[in-house]
């Protein structure tokens, strides 16, 4: 016997067993737990038991940091937390969280590294900020703002710019276009950064200040009143009139010179400093693949007075990145989103990282600081693989008092137990069968030798969701290999569970031990 047999003997149109990543997990997606229209029953049994906890209140957004092991549903939860919001700003668009998808740090790693210029990655990630972390989720938040608001909103987008999203920007004040401008060129990643701002003053019908064009007239037409001197007492004084062409002369000669200096501001200095401008930037802002010709084109329509170091992040103060987030949220304000929440997974899958504890601690630590995790509006979820909980049981009692996770709604472990995971397979079975097919539940699967508590206290060795589904994936395969289809044998008996609850047992320790690859 195969399991397609087994499973048409069921009415089991797909194998609920076989998904190990839930980003690939067709059965996780049928169970709606990131779709918006699915209403299953079934779905209260597909999320842990702390889903609450860590998901806190839409209305009053908060940190949470959740330490769990690989397999353990970490990536779940985050689509679970994004699946969470859409359906809530489907149902309050006056109300809606944005969510800022924080699981897919290569590029930023990347991009740190390089400017860095270290030969060891390693050393490269030592170097990570706090405020490098506000510029990377800034830098993502902006680049979806502007995108949606000169291209066109993103219906299947989780935070869809508003179709009438201009209209309520300037209804909220020219501040709120004033902040969206120096987000858009500060952290635009883009690759058109300087056309897109344009792009954007054009949109709010922003043009320079009189003083502004009254500099650049005077640059580029200043020489009209010299050379009209000059044509003057060269041309049209007589020849007798010596005095005269002499005083025009002299004239033409200071109005020259102080063209040269205005032209020399104008077309030097002012492109040197908006030069310089750029390069601080590019030194600053390290996340984003932006050159410092970028910046400066960027920078350089932006207000003289919102072109200072108490405005744009120039140093490595975090005072100006906060002051960034509070523009970022002002403009998200004004589309309707009252809320923020980061989405932080996957630490220890980029390149630069590959599982090293000690890569995943210097990726990880800075944000531990307590004013970053507290802001108001502003909820940073944290999915972070155990190694690194070994790693904060080692700090010191002054890294706690800077990070106070006792305020951070902190779960030390994501742990299931044998009852949770049959729930979630009992649910995952049932998302696979077929809609006219009749009642049932896990344990008829198994024949009647099989006792209920048997197959919980199976699921209980497991720990977690993937290797549960390693079990009664294989339970299934080895009773189908075990008879022929024509005995009609469509329960696993009691000595199959046991043979493949101990070889799967055996192999989750060795997998802790690190003995094992999977």
């Amino acid at each position: 016997m195969n399991l397609t047999h087994f499973f048409e003997h069921w009415a089991i149109t797909e194998n609920p067993f076989k998904g190990e990543e839930a980003r690939d997990d067709a059965v996780f997606a049928r169970l709606g737990l990131h779709g918006i229209a699915d209403q299953s029953p079934a779905r209260p049994t597909a999320t842990h038991s702390d889903f609450e906890k860590v998901l806190g209140s839409l209305e009053r957004p908060s940190t949470a940091v959740v330490f769990g092991e690989k397999g353990s549903g970490k990536t779940a939860i985050r689509m679970q937390l994004a699946d969470h919001i859409r359906r809530h700003n489907l149902d309050h668009p006056d109300r809606a969280v944005w969510i800022i998808a924080y699981d897919d740090l290569n590029a930023i790693l990347d991009c740190l590294h390089d400017h860095g210029g270290k030969a060891n990655p390693a050393d490269s990630l030592r170097t990570i900020r706090l405020v490098d972390h506000i510029d990377a989720m800034l830098g993502r938040a902006t680049t979806t703002i502007v995108t949606q608001l000169l291209d066109r909103p993103l219906a299947d987008s989780p935070c869809p710019v508003p179709a009438d999203a201009r209209r309520r920007l300037r209804r909220a004040g020219q501040q709120s276009v004033r902040d969206l401008r120096i987000l858009q060129a500060v952290y635009d990643d883009a690759e058109q950064a300087p056309r897109r701002a344009r792009a954007l003053r054009r949109r709010f019908g922003v043009w320079p200040s009189g003083k502004s064009l009254l500099w650049r007239g005077l640059a580029w037409a200043g020489w009209l009143l010299p050379a009209g001197a000059a044509y003057w007492a060269y041309f049209q004084v007589p020849d007798d009139a010596e005095r005269l062409r002499t005083a025009l002369q002299i004239v033409g000669a200071i109005l020259a010179a102080a063209w040269l200096l205005v032209a020399g501001k104008q077309f030097l200095l002012e492109r040197w400093r908006i030069a310089r401008l750029g390069r601080r930037l590019f030194k600053q802002v390290r996340t984003g693949r932006r050159s410092e010709h970028s910046f400066a084109g960027a920078a350089a329509g932006l207000d003289r007075d919102d072109q200072t170091p108490l405005i744009l992040p120039l140093t490595d103060s975090d005072e100006n990145r906060y002051a960034m987030l509070d523009r970022l949220r002002r403009v998200l304000a004004a589309l309707g989103y009252r809320g923020v929440f980061v989405l932080m997974d996957r630490v220890d899958e980029p390149t630069l990282v590959n599982g090293d504890p000690e890569r995943m601690r210097s990726i990880v630590w800075p944000m531990f600081n307590n004013k970053f995790l507290q802001q108001e509006g502003f909820a940073i979820k944290m999915l972070l693989p155990i190694e690194l909980r070994y790693a904060l049981f080692k700090e010191s009692s002054a890294f706690f008092q800077e990070a106070r996770l006792d305020k951070q709604n902190l779960i030390e472990r994501l742990s299931w137990t044998g009852s949770m995971l049959y729930d979630l397979c009992d649910a995952r079975l049932k998302a696979c069968r077929a809609a006219d097919a009749p009642p049932m539940t896990l344990m008829d699967l198994f024949a009647e030798d099989v006792a209920g508590r048997d197959v919980v206290d199976a699921l209980d060795q497991m720990h977690q969701p993937r290797d549960a589904f390693k079990l009664l994936y294989r339970c299934l395969s080895e009773h189908c290999s075990n008879v022929t289809a024509d005995q009609g044998e469509w329960r696993v008996p009691r000595l199959v569970l046991e043979q493949v609850r101990k070889q799967e047992a055996e192999r989750v320790q060795q997998l802790y031990r690190g003995i094992r690859p999977a």
